[in-house]
This record gives structure tokens, C-alpha cells and sequence, in this order.
């Protein structure tokens, strides 16, 4: 099957959304099948006012379309909410050619916790882009609940997974963190004011809190709390031996569809403490993780929860079935000419 992929997020990004379509990416490749990403860096791009990581790509509708005539797909996805994908849509609306698209974040909160723009102006331009599409990918149930009552009703659930062969027990913990005072209790993801990463700073449990990550807020919490670690960025084999050498690992945000970071952090054998909202609700489990409206309370109730039972849950997230849930939710064309 010839998959295109149009995506606003995409490398060098590091997040969520990314990790996530590169993961599934590889699967299908590695099934046979020709995927090919219409990204931002094929394209002139501004930095996003206020969170200049992120580029907008200048991009033609025109000229979209004709990288997706070039390649003649079988099935189109728009992966996010943001300008070229909306090129893409106008040529697949111009053009009669079917799509489907995903809801990967939060983004009316998203908007409104950087922006102060109330979120149900937000939801407007949510429902505007998605409502054309054949189906909407989402990755919980709390998410796909929250779609329906927003008018979005063509839900399909497309789950995330675990790169099983870096993140698993028995590790030897990260040197950086040998001799913390314990608990330590580790944050990983991008520190930004969406992630309420400051939350997670004043909670009051002893122990030592670590940071793994980077983003715009970084600054300004490092120099106000001076006592917690910031580690800056890690991947792969040096990131899981950072959840190895953590007690708990405490995921503060309020605005996740899912979080892929607690479920590597389970499949490290550690467990999760956060606030009882969209993506912990769906993710965690009494057995794996304690959720409380006080996140310190939240810290305390996950350090007595039994590490086996965490890493043989996370074991159950893959992406082989991830990557089949999302080929099964694509809308193949009737014709595949349509797209020549």
C-alpha cells in the first residue's frame, strides 16, 4: 500500500506526535509497504510565534498537491491540525480524494494555556478541520468521548506502543543520577508551560526531583528551583537508563491525549503519579500507577506499587499493533488513478 503522511510536526521536533508517526513509519516499511512524509522541512518555514521550535511551513496548496499526485497514494492521512496540512485538505476536498486525520493533543488547551484564548473558540477550528475527514484517529477512549461531544463522531482508536527493546527492566541506572537522594522522581518531555512541568517542582515529597528535557520554560524553573535537576535532552538507550534510575516517574500535564513517556517509564518498571485527566485516566491502572487531584499525594500512593507488575503492563504497548490499528483506520481510495 502506498501511504502519504502530511504532517506539520516532524523532525527536528521532539515530541510526541513525532516519535509516534516515525515509529509507525518504520512497522509499515518494514511490512513492504511505500510511506512517504510531506513535511515542514521540504518547504520555505517561520518559526510559530511563541514557541519558535516549532516551524510553520509556507507551503502552496498547489505545490502540496502535487507531491501527493507524484507519489499516487493509496490512502491519505493528515497527522495534524496545522497549515500545510490544511493545504492538504483543500486539495483533497478539490480534488474528491478521501483522508483521514488524527487528534494528537490537546490542542484548544494547548492554545488556550499559552495563549489565553478560551479553548471553545479553539474547538471552532478543531471542528472545521476535521469534519471532512472519513475518520478521525484518537488514542483513548476519554479523547475519542471527548471528540463526540464536540460533534466529531467519526472516531477511530489508533494506540501508541513501546520501543520494547530499549525501555525494559533490569537496566543499569543513568550515571548522571547515581548517589540522588531518594525517591527520585523523574520527569521526561518538553519543558514547557502546556506540560505544567511547575506543578511537578513544588510538590513537596522528599527526595530528589529530575528533569529530562528541554523547551523555552527551561530557564526560568532552573533558576527558580535550583534544588531539582535538569538534565537537559536524552533518547533511547541513555533515556531508559534515566527511567531506570528513577523511584517514580510523575507526568504533571493536563493537556496529553495520551503521553507516551509514562508508558515507557512502565515498561522500565517504574511506576506513574499524576493528575486524574485525559491519558492518565486511560493509560494508568491502580496496579501501575495513583492518580490524585493533590500530585504529591499522587507521588506517595505510585512508590508503593510493585515494579514487575508495571513493567509486565507496559509490555503490552507495541508498535506492531499500533501501526496495525493506524493501516486499518486508513481510507484506501477506489481507484488509485484518482490520485494521478
Amino acid at each position: 500500500m502506498r501511504i502519504a503522511i502530511v504532517t506539520d510536526a516532524w523532525e527536528p521536533q521532539v515530541n510526541g506526535v513525532v516519535r509516534t508517526l516515525q515509529s509507525v513509519r518504520r512497522v509499515l516499511e518494514s511490512q513492504g509497504h511505500q510511506v512517504t512524509v510531506i513535511s515542514p522541512d521540504l518547504f520555505y518555514s517561520l518559526p510559530c510565534p511563541t514557541y519558535p521550535e516549532i516551524r510553520l511551513a509556507l507551503a502552496r496548496v498547489a505545490e502540496v498537491g502535487a507531491m501527493l499526485d507524484d507519489f499516487r497514494p493509496n490512502a491519505i492521512h493528515l497527522a495534524t491540525e496545522g497549515p500545510l496540512c490544511v493545504a492538504a485538505r483543500r486539495w483533497c476536498i478539490r480534488h474528491g480524494l478521501p483522508f483521514t486525520t488524527a487528534y494528537h493533543t490537546q490542542f484548544p488547551d494547548y492554545v488556550s494555556a499559552r495563549s489565553g484564548v478560551p479553548a471553545e473558540w479553539i474547538w471552532r477550528y478543531i471542528r472545521w478541520f476535521h469534519a471532512p475527514s472519513q475518520a478521525i484517529l484518537a488514542s483513548t477512549p476519554s479523547i475519542r468521548q471527548s471528540l463526540v461531544e464536540h460533534g466529531l463522531t467519526k472516531v477511530k482508536h489508533w494506540g501508541r506502543g513501546v520501543d520494547l527493546a530499549n525501555f525494559r527492566p533490569g537496566l543499569e541506572p543513568h550515571p548522571r543520577m547515581a548517589g540522588l537522594e531518594g525517591p527520585v522522581q523523574l520527569y521526561v518531555g518538553r519543558v514547557a508551560v502546556e506540560k505544567n512541568l511547575e506543578a511537578f517542582l513544588k510538590t513537596t515529597h522528599p527526595g530528589t526531583k529530575v528533569v529530562v528535557g528541554d523547551g523555552p520554560a527551561r530557564a526560568s524553573l532552573e533558576a527558580r528551583f535550583p534544588e531539582a535537576k535538569f538534565l537537559g535532552p536524552m533518547f533511547g538507550a541513555e533515556l531508559a537508563q534515566a527511567y531506570a534510575a528513577a523511584d517514580v516517574f510523575v507526568f504533571p500535564s493536563k493537556t496529553d491525549t495520551f503521553g507516551l513517556v509514562m508508558i515507557e517509564a512502565l515498561a522500565c518498571g517504574v511506576p506513574v503519579a499524576a493528575y486524574p485527566v485525559t491519558g492518565p485516566i486511560d493509560v494508568l491502572t491502580p496496579e501501575t500507577g495513583a492518580m490524585d487531584t493533590d500530585l504529591t499525594a499522587a507521588i506517595a500512593q505510585a512508590l508503593t506499587r510493585d515494579p514487575k507488575a508495571c513493567a509486565d503492563y507496559g509490555r503490552g504497548f507495541t508498535w506492531e499493533a499500533s501501526a496495525r490499528q493506524f493501516l486499518g483506520a486508513l481510507w484506501p481510495m477506489d481507484d488509485q488513478e484518482e490520485a494521478a
